[in-house]
């Protein structure tokens, strides 16, 4: 049906009013939705500036404002020209709950759509049930109450624009590794390439790995939203690693509007200011320690760079930890323990040929007098034989054996274990936090015999989380009992290196 002349003059005019607010998001929302006729949206007053600017009872909540003018000021501070690409803009919330964060996601979007011809979105969230029936209903309710909606056509998983069906759309996506390849090859080069995450804490890793594809050209976007229910992976590192690329927020619900006040005090009279349950469900604060988190945050925080004197350790036996890697982005770790004293000695890239790791740890061994090297069966048996051919007691540890700890399942429970009340008595471990990341990585799998049981790593690298190359070196200090050679300490003295430099030493 083609549109009549009255309807074409509506829609140019339309458009002229939809270009006013390229950079101006929380201006679009106040524009384009009913907040006078439709009751439904009557549920947060606007305050202070914003309420004097548009003139109107009712609008977002103050946080959302606030965040929509941040946006709009990262638009207009990235200047783009339509031809040459600018810096991502990247945001991201991290909230107790009933903030309105879906209501968010429908916004963006729909400013996004209706401002920028051709522009490209992927929407996911953490599980498939919150991206069907929350974050994309939301997405799909704040289209249709949009004044431009009549230029979209709103399917179950797709919203396109009527004309360009291929060219300018958002859709919605699963989270799920496996699917990681479908946030791919989304490029919008004189427009936007957006991406939304919604309850961002347990998307993993891979899905933000490849969402950055889609942002190396035009005008990109990412938005991560969510509750910190974890306090490892690429959301949590948001505030952390990666703080210096992302705007962030984190949104406290008791002072926010729609939330329901006294079941949040209930919540707080049950479990304390402090607990992890509120900070997670309440303060929008990252957990100390996750829900299946094996070695918390806080433990390892503490033991990093701290200064520990010589006598306070220098009596205990001096344990070597291997950790080979010969494939993937594993990597080649060496690590040394003496009682609460732990040091890496060296870190390589992949690396198969056992002769030459066999002379490197030999040297290690001999330069810290050590008293004992345990290496991973898993590929360290090459490295062990050879060291056996050069007249090294080398012990092959097996993380699958028989735990010495009826408490735990297996060695590797055992080690890991023993790690962990190594770290609450007061450790020292190098200020490294790729070793951070290592330690907190792993999760505890319930079992319903009681045993400590760790996941694999192969369900490591599913949630987005590394092999933790540099944990499982130092894990293996803890294999088993060693007694010192030399129990006065006398040896025990630390070499100085011979060189300034020493290739063998590997990257540390």
């Amino acid at each position: 049906m083609l549109a009549t002349s009255e309807q074409i003059d509506i829609d140019y005019e339309l458009a002229q009013d939809m270009s006013r607010f390229y950079a101006d998001p929380l201006g679009f929302v106040m524009y384009a939705f009913p907040w006078t006729t439709d009751s439904s949206l009557q549920v947060c007053k606007l305050k202070g500036k914003w309420k004097k600017k548009y003139k109107a009872i009712y609008g977002p909540d103050e946080w959302a404002c606030e965040f929509l003018e941040d946006l709009g000021q990262a638009v207009k501070d990235r200047g783009f020209d339509g031809h040459k690409s600018v810096d991502a803009i990247r945001m991201a919330v991290s909230s107790g709950h009933g903030i309105g964060k879906s209501a968010m996601t429908g916004w963006i979007n729909t400013w996004i759509q209706c401002t920028r011809p051709f522009a490209q979105g992927t929407v996911t969230a953490n599980t498939f049930q919150q991206l069907e029936t929350k974050t994309w209903a939301q997405i799909k309710k704040w289209m249709k109450l949009c004044v431009a909606s009549h230029w979209f056509t709103i399917g179950a998983s797709r919203i396109y624009h009527n004309d360009y069906p291929e060219q300018w759309f958002c859709s919605a996506q699963t989270c799920r590794e496996e699917n990681s390849e479908s946030f791919a090859g989304q490029h919008a080069v004189n427009s936007t390439s957006y991406y939304i995450n919604d309850e961002a804490s347990a998307i993993p890793d891979a899905i933000f790995e490849v969402q950055e594809g889609g942002l190396t050209d035009g005008e990109p976007m990412q938005f991560s939203f969510g509750n910190p229910t974890r306090n490892t992976g690429r959301f949590r590192e948001c505030w952390r690693k990666f703080r210096h690329r992302w705007k962030t927020y984190k949104i406290d619900s008791r002072e926010v509007q729609i939330t329901n006040k006294s079941f949040l005090k209930e919540m707080i009279s049950d479990y304390g200011l402090e607990s992890d349950t509120v900070k997670v469900r309440i303060l929008g604060e990252f957990p100390k320690s996750s829900v299946k988190q094996f070695i918390n945050e806080e433990d390892v925080e503490t033991c990093k760079g701290r200064m520990l004197r010589k006598p306070t350790y220098q009596f205990a036996p001096i344990v070597i930890g291997v950790d080979p890697a010969w494939s993937g982005d594993d990597e080649f770790v060496i690590y040394m323990r003496q009682g609460l004293f732990s040091k890496m000695l060296g870190v390589w890239e992949k690396n198969d040929n056992d002769i030459e790791m066999a002379n490197i740890l030999a040297r290690l061994e001999d330069d810290y007098s050590a008293d004992a090297v345990h290496i991973d069966g898993g590929f360290g048996t090459g490295v062990a034989s050879a060291g056996k051919t050069m007249g090294r007691n080398w012990q092959i540890i097996w993380f699958s054996a028989k735990s010495p700890d009826s408490g735990c399942l297996n060695l590797r429970a055992h080690m890991w274990n023993e790690m962990r009340i190594w770290l609450k008595n007061g450790a020292c471990i190098p200020n490294d936090d790729i070793l951070h990341t290592d330690l907190i990585g792993p999760e505890i799998k319930p079992r319903l015999d009681g045993k400590i049981q760790l996941e694999a790593k192969e369900d490591m690298k599913r949630r987005g989380i590394p092999s933790p190359n540099r944990a499982d070196a130092l894990a293996l200090t803890f294999a088993m009992p060693v007694v010192s050679k030399d129990p006065k300490g006398i040896s025990h003295q630390v070499k100085q290196a011979k060189h300034d430099f020493d290739p063998y030493k590997g990257e540390t």
